[in-house]
């Protein structure tokens, strides 16, 4: 599926790769903890204390269900193209703006600025909607974020 988007470098992130950012990570965190206390403690009477990582990280609920409601911006874009101001200020009822995109390609669909699918137009009850043909992989969103 990624494959069809495109890759700008075309490479493509597996799991292995993954896998192994995880395992870094994890080493990290590791060797974080296992520091002297002293060196990690705030002078005394700073920061107000608010317990232990460990105690801390054991509270937070570890499913998506904190999140579900929070509002997201999505976005189905059909092309884009640039125009000088000159030609924007001459447009008029019944102008025609050329976008980069053809006919029958596969529409960007974007959460937040952030490519999630592609799909294709369709009119369900006289209103239009997006047939989702294409979801990028998380892999790939990861490294489209390091970009």
């Amino acid at each position: 599926m990624a494959d069809s988007v495109g890759a700008a470098g075309g490479d493509d992130v597996s799991m292995d790769d993954w896998a192994a950012a995880m395992a870094e990570q994890e080493e990290v965190e590791a060797a974080a903890s296992a520091a002297p206390a002293a060196a990690t403690q705030p002078a005394a009477g700073l920061f107000q204390d608010f317990g232990s990582a460990a105690s801390a990280s054991a509270a937070v609920p570890h499913n998506l269900d904190m999140i579900l409601d929070i509002p997201v911006n999505m976005t189905v874009e059909l092309g884009r193209t640039k125009i000088a101001i000159r030609n924007l200020l001459q447009l008029a009822q019944g102008s025609v703006v050329e976008l980069d995109g053809l006919a029958g390609e596969p529409m960007d669909v974007l959460v937040n600025g952030c490519l999630i699918a592609q799909g294709e137009v369709v009119v369900v009850n006289d209103k239009f909607g997006i047939r989702l043909t294409d979801i990028i992989t998380p892999a790939e969103r990861i490294r489209r974020l390091q970009k």
